[in-house]
């Protein structure tokens, strides 16, 4: 099983269940920027007890390891569990949502993308990828979150820039917004003329 097989088998028992959910992550990333090696898919789905029960028949062992302690914890803390696909080394985060209104928004905002022929995904806005990077940032301080968020910036031109700067306020990174945008501009502006350099 490769990754885009993994994503297509979580995704169709969401929706065969009908559960709402949105991938996210370093897969988003990818798909809205530049491309990089990742084993995780993340995905945020409104589950409940009776849905994680008939979700955990989609994963049996040997072929994916699944917790049943952890699936119960992360959804009475309103957390998260994996399911471990052990042969590929690949992983699904399954994030319990949460009704905030950031998740309101994103979850309303998803699109649906086309991952393999004759497919839909949904996926979180860029913006929101964007908006859930910082805040991983904020928490572990890992230079790969303003890696990916650099990537989606310098792929996806079409970025809605009111809402960034929005919910960057509301959720507390606004500051990191600015340094990235500042960041971002400086690494984009053209090199001074040859005669200014020379001065």
């Amino acid at each position: 099983m490769d990754q885009d097989e993994l994503l297509l088998h979580v995704t169709g028992q969401f929706e065969r269940l009908g559960v709402p959910y949105l991938v996210t992550g370093s897969m988003a990333t990818v798909v809205y920027g530049e491309p990089r090696l990742t084993n995780d898919v993340d995905v945020v789905a409104a589950l409940t007890a009776a849905t994680a029960r008939e979700l955990h028949g989609a994963f049996p062992s040997p072929e994916f390891y699944w917790s049943d302690e952890a699936v119960e914890q992360a959804l009475r803390k309103r957390s998260q569990f994996n399911v471990i696909h052990p042969a590929s080394g690949l992983k699904v985060d399954i994030m319990i949502w949460s009704d905030t209104p950031f998740n309101r928004a994103r979850m309303a905002r998803v699109r649906l993308i086309s991952t393999s022929p004759g497919t839909k995904v949904r996926f979180a806005s860029p913006e929101d990828v964007i908006l859930k990077k910082m805040e991983f940032y904020r928490e572990g301080g890992s230079e790969k979150h303003l890696r990916d968020i650099a990537g989606v910036l310098r792929v996806t031109t079409d970025l809605d820039r009111d809402y960034l700067s929005r919910w960057s306020e509301a959720l507390g990174t606004e500051e990191i917004w600015q340094r990235i945008l500042g960041d971002f501009e400086a690494a984009t502006l053209p090199p001074p003329p040859d005669s200014e350099r020379s001065e």
